[in-house]
């Protein structure tokens, strides 16, 4: 087998991947309580793959309420190496059109009502994420997803809100003169999370509409949504197959941003003032530092 194994968070649209080999269906529990639903593992040739539907088989779970924690923290126990984030996303930008992907490597964090961290009172620990995305694996990724017939541009900031509601026209406007390029609801806190578990993290956005800022356009409705969704979801499950073929004759070697050891010198608390109960927790987050 090779040795990258690859967990692949599917969102809206995506509840499952093709083609998946001894595939096993695995139900955990983790210290943050359980994951979305249950985690299937397989190969694509001889590529491991971990998929995870964030939203939960038939789109139980709203975007405030995905238990982000609970998913990094099974992909991590599960022996993921890299995840790959696959999202819908609202386009800004007039050149990120409806069908077309963004390999994101921004993001700002407009979230509000979601645990963040798995550090705190008893253990606290600051992660860098100026840059949260592994640039090795969204190029990767990238290439891939031209390969199965996506546009794909590289690199964009990605606006996450909290949701479930769409944004207002004001909004969208403010968050174009921000800068940003598209906008969701689910990559934070996930993409933090990722990275305080020291798991390279890339998103692929998969552009569903023009949000609401375009004078001329119709304001999102799901139904718009649904329909483009169904052409990206083809290409990202496509895309995951090449990526696989891409990765089977390339050993994996770590990152070169050092993300699987970023946790080196982010730990504060002194080891005397470690609450126990919060170690016991971390096990499979931080168990490589602590």
């Amino acid at each position: 087998m090779s040795n990258w194994v690859i967990g692949v968070i599917g969102g809206s649209g995506l509840y499952e991947i093709d083609r998946l080999e001894n595939a096993e269906q695995i139900s955990l529990e983790t210290p943050w309580g359980a994951p979305s639903d249950a985690l299937i593992k397989g190969q694509v040739g001889n590529v491991t793959f971990v998929f995870l539907p964030r939203h939960g088989k038939g789109h139980r779970l709203s975007p405030t309420t995905v238990p982000y924690r609970a998913n990094i923290d099974a992909l991590k126990r599960l022996g993921c190496t890299d995840i790959l984030s696959i999202s819908a996303c609202g386009s800004l930008q007039e050149h990120y059109a409806p069908g077309e992907f963004v390999m994101v490597d921004q993001f700002i964090d407009r979230t509000f009502a979601r645990e963040k961290s798995f550090f705190g009172p008893g253990m606290v620990a600051h992660v860098s994420v100026a840059d949260p995305v592994c640039q090795r694996l969204s190029a990767l990724a990238g290439d891939a997803a031209e390969a199965a017939g996506a546009k794909v541009h590289r690199g964009g900031t990605y606006l996450a809100m909290e949701g479930p509601q769409f944004s207002s026209r004001a909004e969208s406007h403010l968050y174009r003169q921000w800068g940003c390029d598209v906008i969701g609801m689910t990559n934070m806190p996930e993409a933090k999370l990722a990275r305080e578990a020291e798991l390279p993290y890339a998103t692929m956005a998969m552009v569903t509409d023009y949000d609401c800022w375009r004078a001329d356009e119709v304001a999102v409705e799901v139904t718009n949504v649904l329909e483009i969704m169904a052409a990206n979801t083809a290409k990202a499950k496509a895309a995951i197959s090449r990526l696989a073929a891409a990765l089977q004759d390339t050993p994996r070697t770590p990152s070169p941003q050092g993300i699987e050891t970023c946790l080196d010198y982010a730990m504060i608390t002194a080891p005397d003032a470690r609450d126990p109960a919060i170690l016991a927790k971390l096990d499979a987050v931080a168990g490589r530092v602590l």
